[in-house]
């Protein structure tokens, strides 16, 4: 894809675009609990009905056999009209891409379609308390046992862990041989008694997140995503789509940028405000262009790979200078308008820890896409 979109993609924006403008409710809920995963339940439901839901996976499983550069439309024209989120993003943005690149046709066929619908909700359980977002860390083990493995540790910061009826899941298959872990990726279902979910109260007030353990948790051997002893290449996969295939954060921040101009507009800024706003703008235009070219690299059968990495580390920095402006501009204004930008100012703080932190971010290009050794690394830590 270059800077502009064929005849064919245009007319498809329109499709979209009129579809959600006919079909997208007015009013949702403002619980962030049950009430709102079951409505963005029914919202996906009602979106995979009109094909509109991961649009680039193949049709046999719900999708349209369209490209990626199609699925940044979706989601694109689902931010503009601030229409809900579809509740099953770990599904659609992250198991399904992997699935589809590493899965078994078993696999497939068993979990895409009803990912699409949001009959099955999805979470992602990677991080750990002692590790983070280190998955060299990891102390979760899972143990051969007959027809498949028990899994035993905890993993923590796992959004929607107490609505969803599969996870995607690291543990470590055999003791540790040099500085990585042997680990398997593993597809869990979360209905077992052995699986303890306990959410966790955010800075937002919020309990988005939730600790999970597992006392002996059954995954089948014929649940396991590749080679039990190498689910880093399987992960990598995951992890390139996480962190660079969303337009969500591009139109959230160019709203907020919009605003932001009105505020200094409407009031007398400060002349450091109008260089951050500036910046602003400056960074909303180079995170666009990041997106395009992992885009395109994706609909040329490229995968994101470890510059996946620059794309979450530019945005997420991005993110929280421009939520500090906001409220520094706001003032206790910032409150005023039942406290949204207060709220996001306080979710965004969190987002240079999920996803990997920066440090993390930091890490993966240094060694995997400049290829310093470790000792350079750790001595300009």
């Amino acid at each position: 894809m270059n800077l502009r979109f064929t005849p064919e993609q245009e007319a498809f924006r329109r499709e979209v675009r009129e579809w959600i403008s006919t079909h997208a409710p007015t009013e949702v809920p403002p619980d962030a609990g049950r009430a709102r995963v079951e409505f963005e339940r029914a919202w996906q439901s009602a979106l995979a009905g009109a094909r509109l839901v991961a649009v680039h996976f193949p049709a046999r499983y719900g999708g349209r056999d369209l490209g990626w550069t199609e699925a940044f439309i979706v989601g694109e024209e689902l931010a503009v009209a601030r229409a809900p989120e579809i509740v099953n993003r770990v599904a659609i943005n992250l198991v399904g891409p992997t699935l589809l690149e590493h899965g078994t046709e078993h696999q497939q066929q068993r979990y895409l379609h009803r990912a699409i619908t949001a009959d099955d909700i999805w979470c992602q359980l990677f991080s750990e308390p002692g590790a983070g977002s280190d998955l060299g860390s990891m102390q979760t083990r899972a143990e051969r046992v007959p027809g498949g493995w028990r899994i035993r540790g905890q993993k923590v910061w796992v959004s929607n862990a107490q609505y969803a009826q599969h996870g995607v899941l690291l543990a470590q298959t055999a003791e540790r041989a040099g500085r990585r872990p042997s680990i398997g990726y593993f597809l869990l279902d979360m209905d077992q008694p052995s699986i303890e979910v306990r959410p966790l109260r955010q800075l937002t007030g919020e309990a988005e997140f939730n600790e999970v353990f597992l006392d002996g948790a059954f995954v089948p051997d014929e649940s396991v995503v590749g080679d039990p002893t190498n689910g880093w290449a399987v992960m990598s996969t995951t992890l390139g789509y996480e962190r660079s295939t969303s337009p969500r954060q591009l139109i959230v921040h160019s709203i907020l940028l919009d605003e932001l101009l009105a505020d200094a507009r409407d009031g007398t800024p400060d002349p450091s405000d109008r260089q951050d706003l500036a910046r602003a703008y400056t960074e909303l235009l180079i995170y666009r262009l990041h997106l395009y070219r992992v885009i395109s690299a994706l609909d040329a059968g490229r995968p994101p790979g470890a510059t996946s990495s620059a794309v979450k580390l530019f945005w997420s920095e991005m993110a929280q200078r421009m939520h500090d402006l906001s409220m520094r501009m706001l003032g206790p204004a910032g409150i005023a308008d039942g406290g949204r930008r207060q709220r996001n100012f306080l979710y965004y703080r969190a987002c240079t820890i999920f996803a990997g932190t920066s440090e993390i971010q930091r890490n993966t290009l240094a060694e995997q896409v400049l290829g310093l050794p470790r000792e350079a690394r750790l001595a300009t830590a």
